[in-house]
């Protein structure tokens, strides 16, 4: 009972190694840097800084109200407040916060817009694949004419 006090407290210290991907690292870009060329990152990224070339990160990346991303970005999610110009791809969700301009070309899985918010893209929903495109019986793939394009849209909220 009392033998085990060394070791309980040896768990409750903070330990000094580094922290595995898995874990809920945050990198920061903070407000004033600017980085031209190609980042990538495994763990989610803030970026309240102003990077202009190529994102890739494997996790979250969330460009904050004072952020500009002039380029590309590939990322598993993404939240942006601030301002992105150029080509976006989200495997899953992205959620563009009432204070976000954005422009360009986005391709995700699921999208959120919040009312105040300008999205001036062109947009791809779910896999990637052209809209309207089927694979009928005999393996031969046709597609309909119609286009899942929202250019030059402001969303609004009513007041």
């Amino acid at each position: 009972m009392f033998g085990n006090n060394k070791k309980e407290a040896n768990k409750s210290k903070p330990s000094m190694t580094p922290t595995s991907s898995g874990s809920h690292s945050l990198n920061s870009l903070v407000k004033g840097t600017m980085i031209e060329g190609t980042v990538k990152a495994s763990s989610d990224i803030r970026i309240d800084g102003t990077i202009k070339g190529n994102l890739h990160c494997d996790s979250k990346v969330i460009i904050g109200p004072t952020g500009l991303i002039d380029g590309e970005v590939r990322c598993m999610n993404a939240v942006i407040e601030g301002k992105f110009e150029g080509t976006l791809h989200v495997k899953e969700l992205l959620n563009i916060r009432e204070s976000a301009v954005v422009n360009g070309d986005v391709t995700t899985s699921k999208l959120v817009v919040q009312p105040g918010a300008v999205f001036n893209v062109t947009c791809t929903m779910g896999d990637g694949k052209r809209p309207g495109s089927r694979t009928n019986s005999s393996g031969h793939s046709s597609s309909s004419k119609s286009s899942s394009n929202a250019k030059a849209a402001k969303v609004t909220g009513a007041s």
